[in-house]
């Protein structure tokens, strides 16, 4: 490899990021997707608009009520209107959820006779109606063993001690934010690199390329390792915003977090090349690159459903992209800390290492140094 040609190559490339103002783009679209979409996807919900009719007005139904009123999941209207008046309210998008609490409830309870409560929830979006119906389930459980251990009844005896691991907290910002590093690092280098050569190809500058010296791989290294080197500065601006201004931890080693991100930049890149080789307009490859790598990206991350939850083609498309393998490395880093003494960490680096390496060799192949 003739390294002063590569270099020329390269001091080339450079100049026109800064003349066309690419090189903004490098810094700008991975900061703004980390920040939009690290305050705009939200799992949690708070503050649903609650109503609770109740219908008996005893000392119980009031210690129910006062459960839904002291929590911030819910805000917690109590009411006597009627229960088609509350349905029609849920239709209109006024209230979330209806909460009946009927006439007999507290002497059923005393008597020790099953009571049940009426509860309607908005399920016109259905995960976030899955999970009020949870948070409201939860809130009359607890407050069933409360009356139970009032009653001095054998069924507040057993009680369930939970603990949740590598996110104890239950934010957001940690499930989702390390999930967005990988899908901003797919994204983001595969564009540009996706706009290297076929931007040669209709301006017909990619000629001087047939007919120089310059190999293949001199033409493919010159072309990468520009963006390369830029994109490898963003590994640090996005580990900045993800632990200072999203507050998530970070537990692990920061050389592993470092290098998986240099490999999965390389295959990203590699990604870009390749749909910059066999197309021959911008706009195509722009568009065939958002498809490829923003889709996947959000479906098999692990950001909105957990890869083990997924079966038959989805599962097995989930481990044909890389973004899988980078981001179980990603959470590693951030929540668990386990590093390489996870076989399934040391493992997906492997694959990631093979990937780029695949992925590079086949673009090389593609790439021809002559007119079709």
């Amino acid at each position: 490899m003739n390294l002063s040609v590569v270099k020329a190559y390269m001091l080339k490339e450079f100049t026109e990021l800064l003349r066309t103002k690419m090189i903004i783009m490098v810094y700008l679209l991975p900061s703004m997707i980390l920040l939009l979409f690290g305050y705009g996807i939200r799992m949690e919900v708070t503050h649903a608009r609650t109503l609770v009719i109740d219908n008996d007005q005893s000392h119980f139904s009031r210690m129910l009520t006062a459960k839904f009123e002291h929590s911030k999941y819910f805000d917690t209207t109590v009411t006597q209107m009627s229960e088609a008046e509350a349905l029609h309210r849920i239709k209109q998008a006024k209230t979330d959820i209806i909460v009946i609490i009927p006439a007999s409830f507290e002497k059923r309870l005393l008597h020790g006779q099953k009571s049940e409560i009426g509860v309607f929830v908005d399920g016109a979006f259905p995960n976030r109606g899955m999970t009020m119906e949870n948070y409201v389930q939860g809130v009359v459980l607890n407050a069933a063993q409360s009356v139970a251990g009032s009653l001095g009844s054998h069924g507040g005896l057993i009680s369930i001690n939970s603990r949740n691991l590598f996110n104890q907290a239950m934010r957001d910002e940690n499930a989702i934010v390390p999930g967005l590093i990988g899908l901003v690092l797919l994204v983001a280098p595969a564009i540009l690199s996706a706009l290297m050569i076929v931007k040669e190809k209709e301006r017909g500058t990619i000629f001087n390329f047939y007919a120089s010296p310059l190999s293949r791989s001199e033409f493919l290294a010159a072309k990468l390792i520009p963006a390369f080197l830029l994109h490898s500065l963003n590994i640090f601006i996005l580990f900045l915003w993800a632990t200072e201004v999203f507050d998530v931890p970070f537990r692990g080693s920061f050389s592993l977090y470092w290098f998986a991100a240099e490999i999965y930049i390389l295959i990203s890149l590699s990604i870009g090349m390749l749909i910059s080789v066999i197309t021959s307009r911008q706009i195509v490859a722009v568009v065939l690159t958002i498809i490829i790598t923003i889709i996947p990206g959000f479906l098999y991350s692990g950001i909105l459903m957990p890869i083990s939850s997924m079966a038959g083609g989805s599962y097995i498309e989930a481990h044909l992209f890389p973004v899988m393998y980078f981001n179980h490395i990603v959470y590693d880093c951030f929540l668990a800390g386990k590093g390489l003494a996870s076989a399934k960490t040391a493992e997906y680096l492997g694959i990631l290492i093979l990937y780029a390496v695949i992925l590079l060799l086949l673009g090389t192949a593609l790439l021809k140094k002559e007119l079709k």
